[in-house]
């Protein structure tokens, strides 16, 4: 099966104490299944998918959502923002620029 879209969510876990911090402990497990609820509320599960990722080494940005093939990437996405992400990028694709992280 191939997919319009493919996203990618930061989950990864790192100890308390690692200076670099971590996209989990800043919520992005709740990202993701907030992303798969309001693709699957919307009928669009056979168009796209949201995958959690490994460290995608941009921590300082987190939690980091990244969007296929355009290689669209999110920092600082919050739950809140997912309804957004999904209508305006992932529907009608245009990107979210306020959660853009240019350098990527």
């Amino acid at each position: 099966m191939r997919y319009r879209h493919h996203v990618f969510v930061c989950e990864n876990r790192r100890s308390p104490d690692d200076p670099r911090g971590c996209c989990a402990a800043k919520g992005s497990e709740a990202i993701r299944a907030a992303l798969k609820a309001e693709i699957a509320r919307r009928g669009l599960k056979r168009e796209i998918r949201a995958n959690s990722a490994g460290c995608l080494d941009a921590c300082a940005h987190g939690p980091t959502v990244v969007v296929y093939p355009e290689g669209v990437w999110y920092g600082h996405v919050r739950v809140e923002d997912v309804p957004e992400i999904v209508e305006r990028h992932l529907v009608n694709g245009e990107p979210v620029r306020r959660l853009l992280l240019e350098r990527f």
